[in-house]
């Protein structure tokens, strides 16, 4: 045994993925983020890293499958347990929370995967359903939400986190929207696998981050109308080779575009042009902005990454 030791130690050498790197595709980028930022691991071991949010001075990010939301701020030696259980009211097998977002009275909302819901973290470890059921039918699994200035809520509904086996029970991956009232519409029934998903900056459309296998995607939907048009297509990069595909995304305070997708995060301006990106080089989940709105926070398949842009995220 000691002597394959040696044999395994280097195939997991092997098997991890370079360190994280800048890529410049655009002159553009430079006023965004640094060629030589530094781009610091601050949390690693986690089993899918998702839905980050600079929720109370820290950094809330959840790991899905094992139905737990961390917490991480500056000075800390790692992430900490935040939420646990995250997607469900009691203590269960199935999967936590994913997209995280706060409300304008500050308070965390969360896309549940395990009790396939939008809800609302009360403080004190329990939960309070803000939607549950469209139509009469319970949600395949909220993924990823945002929340506009009237205080609604759009959120996209992909069956990611259905329990291996079970039927939908909506024949489509919806876009929602939650009113203040607690009304829920739905925004679009057209694209299939909507996941990360942002508000414009006129509050007129939704841009959506598509995790199509096919056909992986930025794309536009306007909110009167429900018309899509894509912004980005990222298919070509994931049949170069790079790993992942568009998953959550954000925008900053200009406009531009940063969205997870092959090999990393895209760093797109508002028409859609790829300007550059942040190579994490493995399938990379979810960002946000914090502290300061220069903080940039990214989860990366089993690992949490921070570092430093030269343009604030929106809403800072």
């Amino acid at each position: 045994m000691k002597a394959l030791l040696p044999l395994f130690v280097a195939a997991f050498v092997l098997a991890a993925p370079p360190a994280p790197t800048i890529e410049k595709l655009d002159p553009a980028l430079d006023a965004l983020v640094a060629a030589d930022a530094k781009i610091e691991k601050v949390g690693t071991g986690y089993g899918w890293a998702e839905g980050p949010i600079w929720f109370k001075d820290r950094f809330v990010f959840s790991d899905v499958p094992k139905n737990v939301a961390f917490a991480w701020k500056r000075g800390d030696a790692e992430p900490a347990v935040f939420l646990k259980p995250s997607g469900t009211d009691e203590p269960s097998d199935l999967q936590g929370s994913n997209g995280l977002a706060v409300d304008g009275k500050g308070n965390l909302l969360l896309c549940q995967h395990g009790a396939r819901r939008v809800g609302q973290s009360l403080g004190d470890g329990k939960f309070k359903p803000l939607a549950t059921t469209f139509e009469g039918k319970k949600f395949n699994s909220p993924n990823d939400l945002a929340i506009a200035a009237d205080g609604s809520v759009y959120f996209t509904d992909p069956p990611y986190g259905l329990p291996k086996g079970q039927k939908a029970e909506q024949d489509f991956h919806g876009v929602y929207k939650l009113a203040a009232d607690g009304k829920v519409t739905l925004v679009s029934k057209a694209v299939k696998w909507p996941n990360g998903i942002a508000l414009s900056r006129d509050q007129k459309q939704v841009y959506l981050a598509v995790s199509d296998s096919a056909n992986t995607r930025v794309t536009v939907c306007d909110l009167d109308g429900g018309n899509l048009r894509d912004v980005f297509v990222a298919q070509p990069l994931k049949k170069a080779g790079r790993p992942g595909g568009c998953d959550g995304l954000k925008l900053d305070a200009e406009g531009n575009i940063w969205t997870t997708g092959p090999g990393g995060v895209l760093i797109l301006s508002p028409q859609g042009k790829h300007l550059g990106s942040i190579l994490f080089h493995q399938p990379t989940a979810n960002l946000a902005w914090g502290e300061d709105g220069k903080t940039l926070f990214v989860t990366s398949n089993h690992d949490v990454f921070v570092l430093r842009t030269k343009v604030k995220g929106a809403g800072f």
